[in-house]
């Protein structure tokens, strides 16, 4: 199933809105991210399974490709740690009765689950109201 899910990232001092698209499939187990992700953000991947299986919450062995569009816009950091793990939800169908279409998912998780605090929140908030989020 596929899920998009809004974020925010830094490119300088710019924010730059960011579609987190997940889909989860049958076939080889896999966790793929694409999109022009740095070092940062391909360790997420294990921030983001451990946070999930520590709010008691079991990932099926399937195959999970994350997107992060657009594409020719390199994104860094652990930011995008949110956005990624509620599109995995949604995909999984354990968040199903919001629509995200109106909300930006932005944090870093913690392998708790926790929201750990990020640098830039200000750039990102003022992007974030210019485009009406």
């Amino acid at each position: 199933m596929l899920s998009v899910v809004k974020s925010m990232s830094l490119q300088g001092l710019d924010g730059v809105l960011i579609d987190v698209e997940v889909d989860i499939s049958s076939g080889m187990p896999c966790y793929d991210v694409v999109g022009l992700p740095d070092t940062n953000i391909r360790e997420s991947k294990e921030r983001v399974r451990t946070a999930i299986k520590n709010c008691e919450i079991e990932l099926p062995s399937r195959k999970y490709i994350i997107n992060l569009s657009p594409a020719n816009i390199r994104k860094d950091g652990a930011i995008l740690d949110l956005a990624i793990a509620v599109g995995i939800l949604k995909s999984m169908g354990i968040i199903n009765e919001i629509n995200l279409q109106d909300v930006i998912f932005i944090g870093e998780l913690s392998l708790d689950g926790k929201i750990n605090k990020i640098n830039g929140i200000l750039p990102i908030c003022v992007e974030a109201y210019k485009k009406r989020y």
